[in-house]
């Protein structure tokens, strides 16, 4: 019985043995098989032949073809990094387009929200982004449009202390609050190649003038207000093209600096002053900078306004010097040169841009005293006690659309404009309602934030309207915006 099981353990060893050696070589047929498969479908593709991707052949063939572009200037578009300062009104469609065209970084800086007064120009924006910072709007837009580029935000104002962390002059300090978005902190930034200046003060333009031809930067700047635009490019080719210092050696009068907000602006004029900083910046940025003959300057005026209207649209172009020997940016002894780093503003001498240009705020804040002045609240209740013996003037000063918005009851509009240049009659403007220098009743004026009204205050005093001081002559302290914030929600505000 014994022997008999164990032939049958020994015979099942012997299959098993053999079993064992048909799946090795079973397994190694199979796995010569698979490598067999995949070699047959393991074909490489050969390499990529042509210099852009083929992405970019369908995204910029338009302009592709165009004999200015071409292959080789849409590479140094690919290239290119480009800071745009200000992202409103100008920066919106010079973004917009730099960033369908393929430019391969672009930059933002604005320390701006999204506000509803801002969507009838600012085209990059949309209400849905009412309250967010414009830099987050418009690359949202950008990358809507062009999602194969890089985009870097920075949700802060251009300033003296700042601006070397974006052109290049004086070292980043590293415990200085960065306040780029999350997903764009690459510490290793490109050199900027062009800087687009879309801000609409008169300071940061020389700020950010000076500071290009400091890093050797071109800058394209453009400004606009009302129905009018200008536009020219600076420092360009680097070293030889003149800076805004050599346009514009001073800065317009304070008096006469006048921001959209009060100027106005029409969101057509701004947006075509916005292209055309785009269409300059693709010119600069595909051109081969000239060796040896310098191309002359020019200044480009547009205009879309005409006596008391619109006018058919009409450019310009001016003709421009070249540098100005005595420059202090540029010139070849230029004082800018020989100051330190703009990191280290207050040891090295660098010009102080505001006091520059007249000041942050407006020259006119205090020049009455408080007893020439009233509050918004106070003078509510003359204005709604007054009968007739205590009757009194009011003078609306706004120029007539703002005054047209909406006003005070009773006022009287006497736009400021009128009053700086009104001929006289008999000695005495001829702006001044009648009947006001006979009578004694007090009189009040009133603007939209309560400057202008302060002068024209100081005006009519200086007329002897006060007749000695015996009657009250001043103005609504804060103007319209007060009035609207404390005593009529519903009136209207621009």
């Amino acid at each position: 019985m014994s022997a008999d099981l164990r032939r049958r353990i020994a015979a099942a060893e012997v299959e098993l043995h053999s079993l064992r050696e048909q799946l090795q070589q079973a397994e190694q047929a199979e796995q010569q098989e698979a490598k067999a498969e995949d070699a047959s479908h393991s074909t490489e593709a050969p390499p990529w032949p042509w210099p852009l991707v083929s992405d970019e052949y369908d995204r910029y063939a338009r302009q592709l073809i165009l004999p200015g572009v071409g292959v080789d200037g849409q590479l140094r578009l690919k290239k290119a990094s480009v800071l745009i300062v200000g992202a409103g009104g100008l920066g919106c469609p010079a973004a917009l387009y730099l960033a369908g065209a393929g430019v391969g970084h672009l930059t933002l800086v604005d320390g701006d929200t999204v506000e509803t007064s801002n969507l009838h120009r600012q085209i990059g924006h949309a209400a849905a982004r009412v309250g967010e910072y414009k830099v987050d709007s418009l690359a949202a837009a950008m990358r809507e449009r062009n999602p194969t580029i890089q985009y870097t935000v920075y949700r802060e104002h251009l300033t003296i202390d700042n601006v070397s962390r974006f052109l290049g002059d004086g070292e980043r300090s590293e415990d200085k609050k960065d306040e780029r978005s999350e997903d764009t902190k690459d510490e290793d930034r490109k050199k900027i190649d062009l800087v687009l200046d879309c801000t609409d003060h008169p300071a940061i333009r020389y700020l950010i003038s000076d500071a290009c031809v400091r890093a050797g930067i071109p800058l394209v700047s453009a400004a606009a207000l009302r129905t009018d635009g200008q536009l020219t490019v600076l420092n360009w080719p680097v070293g030889k093209g003149p800076c805004y210092r050599c346009v514009f050696p001073r800065p317009p009068p304070a008096a006469s600096q006048t921001s959209c907000a009060e100027g106005g602006v029409l969101g057509p004029v701004v947006g075509v002053m916005g292209v055309l900083q785009a269409l300059e910046a693709i010119r600069v940025l595909v051109t081969v900078p000239p060796t040896e003959s310098v191309p002359s300057p020019t200044l480009t005026l547009f205009s879309a306004g005409g006596a008391g209207g619109l006018a058919a649209p009409s450019f310009r172009t001016v003709r421009l010097k070249g540098r100005r020997e005595n420059c202090f940016a540029c010139s070849e002894d230029a004082p800018l040169k020989k100051l330190g780093s703009l990191g280290d503003v207050d040891n090295n001498g660098w010009p102080d841009y505001v006091q520059f240009c007249g000041g942050s705020t407006a020259v006119t804040q205090h020049i009455l005293q408080p007893e020439e002045r009233v509050s918004v609240t106070d003078f509510r209740k003359l204005h709604n006690q007054q009968d007739s013996t205590q009757k009194h003037w009011l003078l609306d000063v706004r120029e007539k659309e703002f005054y047209n918005m909406g006003s005070i009851s009773g006022a009287i509009n006497i736009p400021y404009s009128k009053t700086q240049t009104g001929k006289a009659v008999d000695g005495l403007p001829s702006w001044l309602p009648e009947g006001i220098t006979e009578e004694t009743t007090p009189i009040y004026l009133v603007c939209r934030v309560g400057n202008d009204s302060q002068v024209v205050t100081r005006q009519l005093k200086t007329l002897g309207l006060d007749k000695g001081g015996s009657r009250f002559v001043g103005d609504v302290e804060g103007g319209i915006l007060a009035w609207k914030r404390q005593v009529d929600s519903t009136m209207p505000f621009v």
